[in-house]
């Protein structure tokens, strides 16, 4: 399903919807990464990954890891749009015996899971593991992980990091979500994570950035990472926390909490009028 920008737009618009309203009806959950990266996201499984939601465990599929778990809703929002399960089991978002916790699990069976989820800094070895194994195979699907900003305070993620330029897996592509918060407040007040670019590039990856935020970027720079060679790429995606709803965006506030029921009607309101002022 490859859809055309004005059509990923929309896609965006719905997959934000439906964000909003799994969190209100679970009560708990995150928002602000969610939706700042439903454009990502929509962007990724309706045009850049190769994958069949008909049959998730093709051989040939490109492989995403979430490395940041709490951003689980825009996971399985995205999944449930793009056809591996229903759009009206969102409604179940965090229930008991549910599908679709709180942070990804493999052990629920939900369709589209590559991997657990929830340990901060782990998903960026996982990855590499993953490109690995796909180098020693011969296999020519890609490998594509998803980070927080706050999240690259973790040490594992570069010891992955290092590991990956050593042996120039340019299979893999990592995602970096810079939206300059975390859930304490500012990342460079709470831990400062740059200069980034400079970071990466010392252990041999190839960097990218882009407004996470503009489709029409995104897809630029993923046209880019396709001319790899001998080196893994990352893509640092400048994004803003609750995207899309403006009273709440680029507030640390909203890293973990729900719309409220009174929220819902509102903050739906400002991604519809965001999405007709900006297609």
């Amino acid at each position: 399903m490859k859809l055309s920008v004005r059509q990923l737009r929309e896609k965006a618009m719905e997959i934000r919807i439906s964000v909003i309203n799994s969190l209100a009806a679970a009560g708990s959950g995150h928002l602000g990464g969610s939706l700042g990266l439903a454009d990502v996201f929509t962007s990724l499984y309706f045009k850049e990954l190769n994958h069949k939601p008909e049959n998730p465990e093709w051989e040939n599929r490109d492989r995403l890891v979430l490395s940041i778990g709490h951003v689980a809703p825009i996971f399985y929002t995205t999944l449930a749009h793009c056809g591996y399960f229903s759009v009206e089991e969102l409604s179940t978002l965090r229930k008991l015996g549910s599908r679709l916790q709180g942070h990804p699990a493999t052990d629920h069976h939900t369709p589209g899971l590559e991997t657990s989820a929830g340990s901060l800094g782990q998903g960026l070895s996982i990855a590499t593991g993953m490109a690995l194994a796909a180098k020693h195979n011969g296999a020519n699907h890609r490998i594509f992980s998803i980070h927080g900003d706050g999240e690259l305070q973790e040490g594992a993620i570069w010891e992955a990091a290092m590991a990956a330029g050593n042996y120039q897996l340019d299979n893999m592509v990592a995602i970096v979500d810079r939206n300059g918060v975390q859930i304490d407040g500012p990342t460079e007040q709470v831990m400062g994570v740059e200069p980034l670019v400079d970071k990466w590039r010392a252990f041999n990856w190839k960097v990218h950035e882009c407004n996470g935020n503009d489709i029409i970027d995104i897809l630029r720079c993923f046209d880019v990472v396709k001319e790899a060679t001998n080196q893994p790429q990352v893509i640092i995606a400048h994004t803003k926390m609750g995207a899309g709803v403006v009273e709440i965006e680029n507030d640390y506030t909203w890293h973990g909490k729900p719309p409220r029921p009174e929220n819902v009607d509102n903050f739906i309101a400002q991604v519809k009028q965001n999405y007709h002022e900006n297609s």
